[in-house]
Formats: structure tokens, sequence, C-alpha cells
């Protein structure tokens, strides 16, 4: 993403037009980011909304020959998120091993034949969703978001051992419900 320093200096001086402007220019390279963490388009813009305002309201704190805007963004576009998952914590739920699977076996009955083609990154990212939160948060930031293990400690409010029980168990986890997933198709394809 790039964004001019004319648009981000009047975002500063708090013109609408530029703010419109650049959240249109950030709605592309963001809503993204927080479609991984959201199952729906109606929470994941609700977040993006709530990160464009802290980057409006802290755009005047950067420094702009210095750091790179878009680098920022996700910075904040990330934090958002994660202080959402701190704030959430205490009001998810927890889905017993048993109900994960009686949930893929009801959705993986419409797979399609052409389950080689399909199975891409939506589709683990689907798989994403049967994670336990912790898991599925801690397999995001290491994976996806590219943070180590120490930097997710601290993050989550966890020792580095535990995030790299988190990993470890999201991978098992994710292995077993691609090769769930596989036989599934597998059986289908041979009826």
């Amino acid at each position: 993403m790039h964004v001019d320093v004319k648009l981000l200096k009047a975002c500063k001086k708090n013109k609408r037009k530029a703010q419109e402007e650049l959240y249109e220019a950030c709605y592309l390279f963001l809503l993204p980011i927080c479609k991984r963490y959201h199952k729906n388009e109606h929470d994941a813009r609700a977040i993006y909304n709530v990160a464009f305002m802290k980057i409006i309201e802290n755009l005047s704190k950067l420094d702009l020959d210095e750091v790179p805007f878009a680098a920022w963004a996700k910075r904040v576009m990330t934090n958002t998120l994660i202080d959402e998952y701190r704030k959430n914590k205490k009001y998810r739920e927890n889905i017993s091993k048993r109900d994960q699977e009686r949930e893929l076996e009801y959705h993986s009955e419409g797979v399609r034949n052409n389950a080689e083609n399909d199975f891409g990154e939506s589709s683990i990212l689907g798989l994403l969703d049967y994670l336990k939160p912790s898991t599925k948060r801690v397999f995001m930031l290491y994976v996806i978001e590219g943070y180590n293990h120490r930097e997710i400690s601290e993050i989550m409010e966890m020792s580095e051992g535990t995030s790299k029980w988190h990993l470890s168990v999201a991978r098992k986890e994710l292995k077993v419900l691609i090769e769930k997933q596989e036989q599934t198709t597998l059986k289908k394809i041979v009826i």
C-alpha cells in the first residue's frame, strides 16, 4: 500500500475528504487482516473502523519521514485486534473437541469433488475456526503475522512455553482436521 504524503498531511489537518480517501486506501490493505480473525464481514468491518479511528487520532504523532505509513497502520490494526481479544477474553466460548468433530462432519457433507483445486488458503483459514480461540490466535500471530514466541507471550500475556504449546496443538489439530476432510472427500469420490 502506498499513500501519498500530501494525503497524510491533509488528514493530520482534519480534512474530511482526505480522511475519506485514506479510509478507502487502507480498507483494501487492512480489511483482509481483520477477516483472518473474524468469521463474518460485519465484525471484520467493525474492528477495521475502530483501528482506522486510532490511525486518524494518532496520525499527528507519526513522523512521516521516519516511519513508513503502511507498516505503522498494519501495526495499529494488529494491536487493535489484540486489544479486542484481551477485552473479550473472558466472554469467549469453549468448544469441546467432540463438538468440533461433529461440526466438521456436518460441514464436510457438502464437499465437492474438486477438493484438490479448492483446498487452499481459504480452506485452511476455515479450519482455524475449529481451534480454541487462544490456540487460533497464537497460530495466526506466529504463522500469518510473523511474530516470534517472545512477542506472542507479551501480547497474549502468557509464557513463551505456553505460546509454543498452543502452536504445537494448532498444528496437530489442523493436521487431523485436514486428514478428516480428505477422507470425507475420498468417500464422496468413491460413491
